[in-house]
């Protein structure tokens, strides 16, 4: 007695098992995340080492190279990603995924610490931290206020708004965008500094010797102990004036004999504009493994109390990803409920019977919640992947009920008692049941286990659709012939003639079985035709989206200021105005750093264009594009148009020769402006930017007794202040606020004031031209080194060229296939991505195939008819890429991902028909013949059922309606095309390849027949 059977006699447990499963599910549906796409970044730490005022080449040899070979060492490092810009590095190690982010930080920090002695003493503390945020900002907010100035308004950013929103659970990282830091400026006069005989680190180095509280000590005052402190602090910025500084030599001026005291801010680093209006902004990153829509509820409701305590303050959303999340979950999930709907209209219409069609739609919601509390389990989220396998698996989920209720009906039309029919028709069914449900789990399993980048893709995928398919198979087996003999209603014994569909089948199929070698020269052609599409179809990543954001990047010269930058941001903002589809633009200038540790350089700007809803606008390629028009007429920036995505193409030259790298860089950069339909192309190579250079004369600086170092601090603290470690500080109630002391900004911007800049000697000061020469020289402005090798950056828009020709033109180029040994292209971004995706989904179908075999040969004891099942998969691929090609769609991810699932289904279907035509064979005794002819007669209709079911299912998704189904649509273009090439093909090829592998099947046997009777004694 089989599963079934005992569920058909023993009801209980079964329905007490499915009630909480579904419970379960129900529960964890409300717990699980919702996100985007899963969190696509491998295990990562960060390495920070900030040396204020170094130049990034000086940098790139004291710092970044030593840390880089300690690095490099630990196991499981995957790559080494380095940028060093002024006076920090920054080192982000990425890991295998299967090393724990713990494991990794642990053995980062311990290789830095083992070189600290190795590394400059006036070097910061390096920081090491796990990347635990998510790249893309949840949510971005432009912020204003009539009661407050922008110094203000940008500390109640950076204290109130932060821990506000720090304090929702699942939030990363919070940012603030322009504004400006309060400070103390203390501008030294140099003429002054040289009558009182007195230099710029004097006067701050006393400041910090004088305004400071000291803790130590210990009173004994009246039999009880007291604690003693010195304190020596001014209250406020004004009373800084007066205060007597002693120096070194002992003497003593007063601060505002040598300099000028004001309560300012620091130098602008960074601006935020919102459509041309100055504003401070800030934005929302989410932890790993947070859900989306959760960070940004807590957020709005974070922010809604604070706008209920501070009346006059503004909040306009400037951008985020929550919106395009939230549109994609619920469009995701109005897929499901559509393809559902569908696929059960379908049933119906075979059926014509409502009782049995409700049998079969049970298996859906039985067999998904089951899945969210497997998912929920393992950590996954609702997120764009997960949603796309449950709805790619809802034709298949309803499937293993179809071929059940299916079979019984045909058994209850015989006369038979419902229960009886019902116990006859699972039993017979049930090989078969078994076999094709562990086929699509063979199909699924290797992709759940894959790694890496892969891995991070497919394995939620993987796993998802694994256990929805086992949840159908346990509802097929527990459930359903259960349901089958309580409600099915017995019914008169009648004979069902053939419609002329069937007829005309029957009489293909004879045609096909008496005409072998045409059929199988008919179906090599077809393959043949398949193999040709294969270079018509474009190949990339990521499919172009449609969301209603996109980015746009402003790269000027290395030198050029913030007032520079923002004026040609907006210059750029008002010839975007007339663009259709935009609704209002989002400012930064002087982009923040990737970590957040920093401002980044001033010379660059990001622009967020919000686009109109989606069917009020042009498509977000058509707006890009004619963005780019519009940019062509404006001077002297670069330009990038897009979110880093499938719109661009980036490449990185590496090697160790720079002049070499830089050469092929150049030459590079100029022929792929002859490449399709690239423009826009830019390259990091030659980006230098002017230097004040100072070489003392070391002969005259010892004869006046002065180092390099008391040189080099002279003009650091005069040109740009201390060390924030050491610069004096101004204690207020709930912060402390940096005194920094410079000369005048009129004074750097005159190089010859900078030549007389005093400097203590032995017999007192002199000038700096006195002792060092002083020229106008340039040096990089960035070094970005990738692996321990100095790289340079190329990019490009790709105007809706595909990424995988244009990687294809790239490597014919001349200065690719003659660029020196010593310098290597490598793949970056998307490509890098695709490239080991690629490889890994070759690995997946070879693995899959090979499971499959597995799985056949043991439930159909049989080594050679398993190859006849499998013969169906090649006529899904031609039929798959040809729905591709003629919906303009290319051979990316999603399509990958189609071209997996089709592997299991079209293998299902060749199951039913090879096992009913063994069955006849074996036990009924029929010739070979009869028992194909019968089994494409009783098994047409179940295979046409599941087939159109899941044509349906996934026709809501391919005809892109609801949210951007931009993901998902190439999908199910490739699942619908190969299933019904395959669905029509293999009823009539696999009957055709069953004969030539039973064929030789018994030429073997004879062959290997003699063989046995003589080693028989």
């Amino acid at each position: 007695m089989n599963f079934a059977i005992w569920s058909i006699r023993n009801p209980t447990p079964s329905i007490l098992l499915f009630f909480l499963l579904t419970l379960a599910g129900l529960r964890a549906f409300t717990l699980l995340p919702v996100q985007d796409l899963p969190d696509m970044s491998l295990p990562s730490v960060s390495v920070v080492a900030m040396l204020p005022g170094a130049t990034p080449a000086q940098l790139e040899t004291e710092i970044a190279r030593p840390i880089e070979d300690s690095l490099a060492g630990i196991d499981g490092m995957r790559h080494l990603t380095t940028s060093v810009t002024d006076g920090t590095v920054r080192i982000e190690a990425g890991f295998d995924l299967e090393k724990p982010l713990s494991d990794a930080l642990i053995q980062t920090k311990d290789a830095v610490d083992s070189i600290r002695s190795d590394l400059p003493a006036d070097m910061l503390h390096p920081t090491v931290s796990a990347v635990t945020f998510a790249a893309a900002p949840v949510l971005v907010y432009a912020v204003t206020s009539a009661q407050m100035d922008e110094a203000e308004l940008s500390w109640f950013i950076d204290d109130r708004l932060t821990k506000a929103v720090r304090a929702v659970p699942g939030v990363g990282r919070v940012e603030r965008l322009g504004g400006v830091q309060r400070e103390v400026r203390v501008t030294v006069d140099p003429v002054r500094l040289a009558a009182m005989g007195v230099t710029a680190v004097d006067v701050s180095r006393a400041l910090r010797r004088m305004q400071q509280q000291s803790s130590g000590g210990r009173g004994q005052l009246g039999g009880a102990e007291q604690s003693v402190r010195t304190l020596a602090l001014a209250g406020q910025a004004s009373e800084l004036a007066a205060l007597p500084i002693v120096l070194a030599d002992g003497r003593r001026v007063r601060l505002d004999q040598v300099a000028t005291v004001a309560d300012s801010a620091a130098d602008r680093t960074q601006a935020a504009l919102l459509n041309g209006k100055s504003v401070v902004g800030f934005r929302v990153f989410r932890a790993r493994g947070a859900g989306e829509t959760e960070v940004a509820e807590g957020v709005v409701a974070a922010l809604d109390k604070l706008k209920r305590d501070h009346p006059g303050l503004v909040l306009i959303p400037a951008g985020g990803s929550v919106d395009y999340t939230v549109e994609q979950y619920e469009g995701s999930m109005g897929m499901l409920y559509e393809g559902a709907f569908l696929a059960i209209l379908v049933v119906w219409l075979f059926l014509k019977d409502w009782r049995a069609t409700l049998i079969a739609a049970t298996a859906l919601p039985l067999s998904i919640l089951p899945t969210f509390a497997a998912m929920q389990w393992l950590g996954y989220s609702l997120n764009t992947l997960t949603l796309l396998a449950l709805s790619a698996v809802v034709g298949i989920l309803v499937d293993d009920a179809i071929v059940e209720v299916e079979n019984i009906e045909r058994h209850r039309r015989t006369g038979k008692p419902v229960v009886q029919a019902t116990e006859e028709a699972v039993s017979e069914i049930a090989r078969a049941v078994i076999a094709t449900t562990m086929t699509l789990v063979a199909v699924f399993l290797p992709t759940a286990m894959m790694s890496g980048f892969a891995g991070l893709i497919f394995k939620p995928f993987g796993w998802t659709a694994v256990i929805a398919v086992l949840a159908s198979l346990l509802v097929a087996r527990l459930l359903t012939p259960m349901l089958a003999a309580a409600f099915l209603k017995g019914a008169p014994a009648t004979e069902v003639e053939d419609g002329p569909v069937m007829r005309h089948y029957l009489r293909a199929v004879h045609w096909s079985l008496t005409h072998r070698g045409a059929t199988i020269a008919a179906t090599l052609i077809f393959l043949a035709a398949s193999v040709a599409l294969v270079p018509l179809i474009p190949t990339g990543f990521l499919p172009a989206d449609d969301r209603s954001m996109t980015e746009l990047s402003i790269e000027l010269p290395p030198g050029s200021a913030l007032q520079a930058t923002a004026q040609v941001a907006e210059e750029v903002r008002l010839a975007l105005k007339t663009v259709p589809g935009i609704e209002s633009v989002f400012t930064v200038v002087g982009e923040a750093e990737a970590d957040g540790d920093a401002v980044g350089e001033v010379r660059r700007a990001a622009l967020t264009l919000l686009l109109k809803p989606r069917g009020s606008r042009p498509t977000k390629s058509e707006i890009e594009t004619a963005v780019r028009e519009r940019l062509a007429s404006i001077p002297g920036a670069r330009f990038a148009v897009g979110d880093g995505g499938s719109g661009q193409l980036e490449l990185v030259l590496a090697g160790s020769d720079s002049r070499a790298l830089t050469a092929t860089a150049q030459r590079l950069e100029r022929e792929l402006r002859g490449v399709g339909s690239l423009s826009n192309i830019s390259s990091t190579a030659s980006l230098d930017r002017p230097e004040i250079v100072i070489r003392p004369d070391l002969q005259r600086a010892a004869e006046r007794g002065v180092s390099t170092e008391e040189l080099g601090e002279v003009v650091r603290i005069a040109t740009s202040g201390d060390f924030d470690a050491d610069v004096a500080r101004l204690n207020l109630d709930n912060r402390q606020i940096f005194i920094r002391t410079r000369i005048a900004d009129a004074a750097r911007q005159d190089i010859d004031a900078i030549a007389s800049l005093r400097v203590g000697g032995r017999d007192g000061l002199l000038p700096l031209s006195s002792i060092a020469d002083i020229t106008i020289e340039s040096g990089p402005s960035r070094i970005e080194r990738y692996d321990r090798e100095r790289t340079i950056r190329i990019s490009a828009d790709l105007n809706g060229m595909a990424e995988g020709d244009a990687l294809a033109r790239v490597d014919a180029l001349s200065a690719v296939r003659a660029k020196p040994s010593g310098i290597a292209l490598i793949p970056a971004g998307g490509a890098e991505i695709g490239e080991e995706l690629a490889s890994g989904f070759v690995t997946a179908l070879i693995a899959g195939i090979l499971c499959i075999y597995c799985v056949l040969v043991l439930l159909f004891r049989d080594f050679l008819q398993p190859v006849t099942i499998l013969s169906a998969i090649p006529l899904s691929v031609g039929g798959a890429f040809l729905a591709l090609l003629l919906a303009g769609s290319s051979l990316n991810m999603p399509a990958m991902i189609g071209l997996v699932m089709l592997m299991g289904i079209v293998t299902k279907n060749s199951i039913l028909l090879v096992e009913y035509a063994i069955l006849g064979i074996r036990e009924r005794r029929m010739t070979r013949h009869d028992a194909l002819t019968d089994a494409c007669h009783k098994r047409a209709r179940p295979i046409l059922m599941t087939s159109v079911a899941m044509i349906a299912g996934m026709l809501p998704i391919a005809l892109g309606y609801g949210a951007d189904a931009s993901f998902r649509q190439p999908m199910a273009i490739a699942v619908i095309g190969g299933l019904i090439t395959s669905t029509f093909l293999s009823l009539l090829v696999v009957p055709v390849a069953f004969t030539f592998v039973d064929d030789f099947e018994r030429s073997l046997r004879g062959m290997l027949r003699p063989l046995g009777s003589i080693s028989t004694p």
